[in-house]
């Protein structure tokens, strides 16, 4: 429950980011954002009930610089969606690896261009060699975590969380026609 993810709205109400709940409720107890849109669960303490909140919009406007994602296992499974990038087969991050597409025994560097999510079959069967050389192929070239990537996961979420929507610009904007005259 306090695991759940909430998405997090700069003073602006521009979707900056996903945290846990855990952390979304300290950022609400400390006055540092408050709860746009809570959700159905209840966190209950002795002198307190709280939604737990499902959006939350920081109260000072904060300048966020081009996002740098540090390379980490958690970060490349959530670029590839905890999904083999030779199979296709969306397992949980226990039941994925990490693998270098160029081996590091053949100079390959641990980049963002470098790794994928891989289950354990296809890893073993990759083995110590380049997915040409063990007639694999990957379903997506790996790239960066950047801004479109970190924006793309968050719809993707949102596709579950109807609350996360209107931030996320899924309603459609109203067309607005200018006449000459």
């Amino acid at each position: 429950m306090l695991q759940s993810p909430v998405l997090v709205l700069n003073a602006s109400y521009e979707p900056i980011n996903i945290c846990v709940a855990r952390r979304a409720i300290v950022l609400v107890l400390k006055g540092q954002a408050y709860p746009e849109e809570p959700s159905a669960r209840v966190i209950h303490s002795s002198s307190l009930e709280m939604p737990i909140p499902s959006v939350i919009r920081l109260l000072e406007y904060r300048r966020i610089p081009h996002p740098v994602r540090a390379l980490s296992r958690k970060n490349i499974l959530l670029r590839d969606r905890n999904t083999c990038q030779f199979c296709g087969n969306a397992l949980t991050s226990s039941q994925l690896t990490l693998d270098h597409v160029v081996p590091r025994s053949q100079s390959g560097k641990s980049t963002w261009e470098n790794l994928v999510a891989c289950c354990h079959p296809c890893n073993n069967r990759k083995g110590d060699r380049t997915p040409e050389q063990a007639c694999m192929r990957l379903l997506r070239q790996p790239r960066p975590f950047n801004l479109h990537t970190s924006r793309h996961l968050m719809r993707l979420m949102a596709h579950n969380n109807t609350r996360w929507r209107k931030y996320l610009f899924f309603e459609p904007s109203p067309i607005v026609s200018y006449q000459s005259g």
